[in-house]
């Protein structure tokens, strides 16, 4: 090989490198960015739920723990489960949730209350809808025992439990939800039936929960919390002020019931 041959391969392997250094550098630029996008996104989910659990219904501090009564709660033919006064049947609330989504704890925190006042005071009647959203464990199993236990509550206890699910509601990434836990919590609220830890143990109701979520998904539930009032869903706002929510019951007033679509009977 000539001089200027070799000195000719020199430059072109010079020029090589050159053109991969640069194609590393945009792939590290790129990196940086994409990791900045996510960490962004992740920021803002954060913020969204911490401002849910936080703030109050008018914008102040967080709503206080509802202790008035509780309207009495029913079993329905589906397996949700409803909580109005004799008599009152519109307009009709439904709570689509999840107990492991943080998103729901939030606007249980916040909303929930107003909501157990509202079918107290027989403006409402409101119908619980817990099934599983997540796909991906742990938080999917998380899910699946959380809405078993749930569906093997007598409903004269549900609200309860319902509410202490969520106190205990693991972070997201962990395993929680255990079977003992689910049960020793129930028996703390006073069922201490055997049927029921059998009914836990033996995730007897996780047919119920496979039709609740595959109810969930035919109306249009694509993410927790999800409120629909006499059918139509009701935006961020009725999700996060206890204000808006009361607004759009009063609004709804006693037309004719409807739920969310037509739930199959529970087998």
């Amino acid at each position: 090989m000539s001089k200027a041959d070799r000195e000719r391969s020199a430059r072109d392997r010079l020029a090589e490198e050159r053109r991969r250094a640069a194609a590393q550098q945009r792939r590290r630029r790129l990196l940086v960015v994409v990791l900045g996008a996510v960490a962004a996104v992740a920021v803002v989910v954060v913020i969204v739920v911490v401002a849910l659990g936080n703030r109050g219904g008018d914008g102040g501090p967080a709503a206080q723990k509802y202790t008035g009564p509780i309207a009495p709660a029913t079993r329905q033919q589906d397996g949700s489960v409803a909580m109005a006064n004799s008599g009152v049947t519109a307009p009709v609330l439904d709570v689509f949730e999840d107990f492991q989504c943080p998103a729901c704890k939030a606007m249980e925190a916040r909303v929930g209350g107003t909501i157990k006042k509202l079918a107290a005071e027989g403006r409402v009647k409101v119908v619980y809808r817990p099934f599983q959203l997540f796909q991906q464990d742990p938080l999917m199993s998380n899910s699946r025992r959380a809405a078993n236990a749930a569906a093997c509550m007598p409903a004269d206890h549900w609200v309860k439990y319902h509410d202490k699910l969520y106190a205990e509601q693991p972070p997201e990434g962990d395993k929680g939800f255990s079977d003992p836990d689910l049960i020793k919590w129930a028996g703390q609220l006073g069922v201490t039936a055997p049927s029921f830890a059998a009914c836990v143990n033996g995730a007897q109701k996780m047919g119920q929960v496979d039709q609740a979520t595959a109810y969930a998904g035919k109306v249009g539930v694509t993410a927790t919390p999800f409120l629909a009032l006499n059918g139509k869903q009701l935006g961020n706002d009725a999700l996060g002020s206890s204000d808006a929510l009361q607004k759009a019951v009063a609004q709804a007033g006693s037309g004719t019931p409807r739920s969310a679509g037509t739930a199959p009977a529970q087998r």
